[in-house]
């Protein structure tokens, strides 16, 4: 049988494997599969205690054990928005390794959840258009809001073109309800070969049309961690950004990945790796 990996960056926050292992736990339910819940970095120094007693362990060794265990058929399902570059160069690295010692396993990596090659997928940009409704429901009638689709900030245009792509979807399907839609990193690299991450978050915050006024920052961000969630970079960055503007006022919508709609993107992008109708990366067994 095949078995799935459920992949993501890794965090050093336990809420982020925490979600990671939640997702993997309602797709095994919906596809009747094996997924299990594995980070590329960071996870397994997480103690234990603090992922309710189960330590976390990196794809790598996990992906071991598998092989050692005797699975032949691996499908890599990445929990990230586009093709970073932990997918493209990280992740065969580590593979490569597991089939150095196990050359009959084969390796299927998925696409990630957004993929501007295949046709228009109008999915993710709901999830988000939920997000930003809930928080219209919350301001005085007929409140227009600006909205800031917010994401971490990538050192590869490709995954930045993504975070474009889905503003502009979102913008189509809120219409009038708001202001505009205007996507934004968090952070970005030093150097003008990353100005493609521009703008920043903090500074747009204190422009005209940003800085006066209701604010919903949409957040394009999959766990909860150091940059996303309770206390994390995006809310620090809004907090201070009404400290110096008195007349904003943000507000923060939930996570993308903590939507009950991102299973049902994952669950395609499972079966397209599956069926070898759609991927990432195929890493046939060696020799073969």
């Amino acid at each position: 049988m095949t078995h799935v990996f459920l992949v993501d960056n890794g965090s050093l926050r336990p809420g982020a494997t925490l979600n990671l292992r939640r997702v993997a736990a309602a797709l095994c339910e919906r596809t009747g599969m094996p997924v299990e819940a594995r980070s590329l970095l960071h996870s397994n120094k997480v103690p234990a205690e603090k992922l309710d007693g189960i330590p976390a362990s990196t794809l790598g060794p996990a992906a071991t054990w598998r092989a050692e265990e005797g699975v032949k058929d691996m499908v890599i399902l990445p929990f990230f928005f586009g093709p970073s570059r932990a997918l493209s160069g990280y992740l065969p690295e580590r593979l490569g390794e597991m089939q150095e010692i196990h050359p009959e396993v084969r390796v299927r990596v998925a696409s990630p959840l957004v993929d501007l090659q295949a046709p228009t997928d109008l999915r993710l940009a709901r999830i988000l258009r939920d997000g930003v409704e809930e928080q219209i429901q919350q301001l005085p009638t007929g409140s227009k809001p600006a909205v800031v689709l917010a994401d971490h900030g990538s050192p590869i245009p490709e995954v930045t073109a993504v975070r474009n792509v889905v503003a502009g979807q979102l913008a189509t399907l809120l219409e009038d309800r708001v202001r505009s839609v205007t996507p934004a990193s968090m952070e970005r690299r030093e150097g003008d070969e990353y100005r493609f991450n521009e703008p920043l978050l903090e500074n747009l915050l204190d422009q005209p049309g940003f800085n006066d006024g209701p604010v919903i920052v949409s957040m394009l961000f999959l766990s909860p961690g150091k940059h996303a969630g309770e206390d994390g970079d995006v809310a620090t960055i809004c907090a201070d950004a009404e400290a110096r503007n008195s007349g904003l006022a943000t507000r923060i919508t939930h996570l993308a990945g903590e939507h009950a709609g991102i299973l049902e993107i994952l669950a395609d992008r499972l079966e397209e790796a599956i069926s070898g109708e759609h991927y990432l990366l195929d890493l046939p067994p060696r020799g073969a």
